[in-house]
């Protein structure tokens, strides 16, 4: 199968999908029908994480080597969201949340077929750079379902005041139990990148095969680090929430976009480099 029809099954099925829920809970009236993701949605959308899944697998691969690179950094980083919050509606409704996530998810599943340059992943073979690998992908991708979630929360809470509610909105749980799973996702995301951050300072020359050094992205993860970890620190011990903590959540998640994917789209297509 050729490399463009790989990403655009899986981008289709997150367009039609996302054309699907902007009409169905978006913008359908509040009591138009029964809430919760309906069977064939929900095989719908495992299909298109499959399609998404083999396409990255596909390009990810390879007998050089892992291949990675700032389009392939955004569509796993996508993926593994989309995979969360399908586990994630089997136990919570969040209607509206899958109206924001699709076209994200549909453009990018696409970039790597526009920008199919990626650079060979240096030490792939080490089980402790892979170990750190998948433990960053793992925040990055819960960090951006919370950044997600902040938005939606935003979003329900302006359409509250304005007495504007949609069938996605009206089936939503209340905001306090929004907030507890947005400070839930956070929690367990900042322990990940935790962890990420300090094997990549601790261990840099077992990880990278290069003595630490304070670039920019090593400067955009710790301010990441640290927005994320005042957030928390405040959420206990003064009760930060509601807009406050959205703001501080969309931050905190900007810092870390800045950190990896900024870096690798400067290096792989602003600069035009492989390294």
């Amino acid at each position: 199968m050729p490399s463009i029809l790989l990403h655009l099954l899986p981008a289709t099925l997150y367009t039609a999908l996302g054309v699907r829920f902007w009409h169905s809970r978006w913008h359908a009236p509040a009591l138009s029908s029964r809430p919760g993701l309906r069977p064939w949605e929900r095989a719908l959308m495992l299909l298109a994480l499959l399609a998404h899944g083999f396409a990255l697998h596909s390009v990810f691969f390879s007998p050089e080597g892992i291949h990675f690179g700032f389009s392939l950094a955004l569509s796993l980083m996508m993926w593994l969201a989309m995979l969360f919050y399908w586990i994630e509606s089997l136990y919570a409704r969040l209607e509206g949340l899958q109206t924001l996530a699709m076209p994200f998810a549909a453009v990018c599943s696409l970039l790597p077929a526009f920008f199919p340059d990626q650079h060979l992943l240096a030490n792939a073979g080490s089980a402790l750079f892979r170990a750190h690998f998948v433990v960053a992908m793992l925040a990055y991708s819960l960090f951006t379902l919370a950044a997600l979630h902040a938005v939606l929360m935003a979003v329900a809470e302006k359409r509250l005041h304005g007495a504007r509610l949609s069938r996605a909105f009206a089936a939503l749980p209340p905001l306090l139990t929004m907030e507890t799973l947005l400070f839930r996702l956070i929690g367990i995301a900042f322990v990940l990148l935790t962890l990420t951050v300090a094997s990549g300072v601790l261990f840099s020359e077992a990880l990278f095969g290069k003595a630490f050094r304070l670039d920019h992205k090593t400067v955009f993860a710790i301010i990441s680090w640290l927005l994320f970890g005042s957030l928390l620190v405040g959420r206990h011990t003064r009760g930060w929430r509601g807009r406050k903590a959205q703001y501080w959540t969309l931050a905190g998640f900007v810092a870390l976009m800045l950190a990896y994917v900024g870096s690798r789209f400067v290096a792989d297509v602003l600069l035009g480099r492989a390294a």
